[in-house]
């Protein structure tokens, strides 16, 4: 889960640096990079939440 929230960040960093959005001080592309990576580095750590799994039981 928190690598998808990761990508959906590295996404917008992208897009508002090629579309050249003008955004203010506190949400720019570099504070957006920093979030997605803090997202993945703990989907990676393993601080993600786990899915249930639940299959058929024999």
């Amino acid at each position: 889960m928190f690598a998808w929230i990761g990508v959906v960040l590295f996404a917008l960093s992208l897009l508002v640096q090629w579309l050249d959005v003008s955004t203010n001080n506190i949400v720019n592309s570099s504070t957006l990079n920093t979030a997605g990576f803090l997202f993945v580095a703990l989907s990676l750590a393993g601080w993600a939440p786990r899915a249930a799994w639940r299959g058929r039981r024999r």
